[in-house]
């Protein structure tokens, strides 16, 4: 697992990005969602730039986004289950609002649930993309299924939330959390932590690679 650091349970996202382990793991725990191992051991980079990051923008479709996960060794069941961490937290208008207003030069997206749609309209006003929404309408302080039933409802917020409803290869998974009648089911919280572990075992630092650091929120 690498040499002990003072920084330990940092978890590699997906696509190169950084963050503290414990950060999600205890924000999870306190919105009422389970806990889970974090290995510890990771060693810290030397370098942090923006334009590292290859994070899959949201109007990317999804087997882009399957694509990009699979070359990290993630599959399709982690990539919903990911996207199910926008259970909490919001998503600013700007990430959006073509979905609200001129979506692929057609007016709205038709994938948003109408009544729910002159909601975020009134939120989102097209003269300010500043605003915030809850990512899980109703329930963004809870760590629970209820985002998934929003994209059932028509009531993803992004436009890659929405699509893992309509794409048949992500559905069936959705449809498991949910409980759907005839299908296996899934436990979210579970499923969860185990994806997350499989996030922090991407591209770890080992031997002289990167450092460990004496002052977390900077390099030695």
């Amino acid at each position: 697992m690498g040499t002990r650091s003072s920084c330990t349970l940092h978890v590699t996202s997906n696509f190169g990005r950084k963050q503290q382990g414990t950060d999600r793991e205890d924000s999870n725990v306190t919105s009422g969602g389970e806990s889970w191992q974090v290995p510890t051991g990771r060693r810290d980079g030397r370098i942090s730039k923006a334009s590292d990051v290859d994070l899959p923008p949201p109007t990317e479709p999804v087997h882009t986004h399957k694509h990009k996960f699979a070359a990290k060794g993630l599959n399709t069941l982690d990539l919903v289950t990911l996207a199910g961490g926008h259970s909490i937290g919001t998503a600013s208008c700007q990430a959006f609002s073509n979905r609200l207003y001129n979506f692929n030069g057609n007016g709205p997206d038709p994938s948003i649930d109408p009544s729910f749609l002159s909601k975020l309209q009134a939120q989102c006003p097209q003269s300010s993309g500043a605003n915030r929404v809850a990512l899980d309408d109703g329930s963004q302080n809870k760590f629970d299924t209820s985002y998934y039933h929003n994209l059932r409802k028509g009531r993803g917020i992004l436009q890659s939330d929405q699509a893992l409803w309509t794409d048949d290869s992500t559905k069936t998974i959705v449809e498991r959390y949910l409980g759907i009648k005839g299908l296996a089911g899934l436990t979210f919280s579970l499923q969860f932590g185990k994806s997350m572990v499989k996030l922090s075992n991407i591209e770890v630092k080992t031997g002289t690679d990167g450092e460990i650091r004496k002052k977390c929120s900077a390099f030695n």
